[in-house]
């Protein structure tokens, strides 16, 4: 079982690899599709409002996706004259939100967060089973 430590730690190397491998980009965080803050490498930023407002836009996005008959929703691109804000299910509970310049190259950032998104995968179901190791049986209470 690995620590809560040793799995955030994880997340951040990941979030440090995708700033390096794309340098427009100018921050990048984990939530939960609750909108809780995970993990953040983003500096400058309330990243706590980003959180709950990404997730808050993933859910809205979710929904018209299944009202259109789309099934498998994976993402979110907005795109402003000031930059782009992307979104990413990553795995059942969590999403990855990168900030980036507006001369990012989009297919780059894309090819990079889709990586991305399954070591946050990854990490956020390591997590979830240490999680349920570490609570007792119902007939230990």
């Amino acid at each position: 079982m690995r620590t809560d430590a040793e799995l955030r730690g994880e997340l951040l190397s990941e979030l440090s690899r995708l700033r390096r491998a794309v340098p427009e980009i100018t921050g990048c965080l984990v939530a939960s599709t609750d909108g809780l803050l995970i993990a953040d490498d983003a500096q400058a930023l309330v990243v706590e409002g980003v959180a709950a407002l990404a997730a808050a836009c993933l859910g809205v996005s979710q929904r018209i996706a299944d009202s259109a008959g789309h099934e498998d929703f994976q993402e979110v691109l907005i795109s402003s004259t000031g930059g782009h804000v992307a979104m990413y299910m990553a795995g059942h509970g969590a999403v990855l939100v990168l900030l980036a310049r507006a001369d990012a190259n989009v297919a780059r950032l894309h090819h990079e967060a889709r990586r991305a998104t399954a070591v946050v995968s990854r990490v956020m179901a390591d997590a979830a089973l240490s999680f349920a190791q570490a609570v007792p049986e119902p007939a230990a209470w």
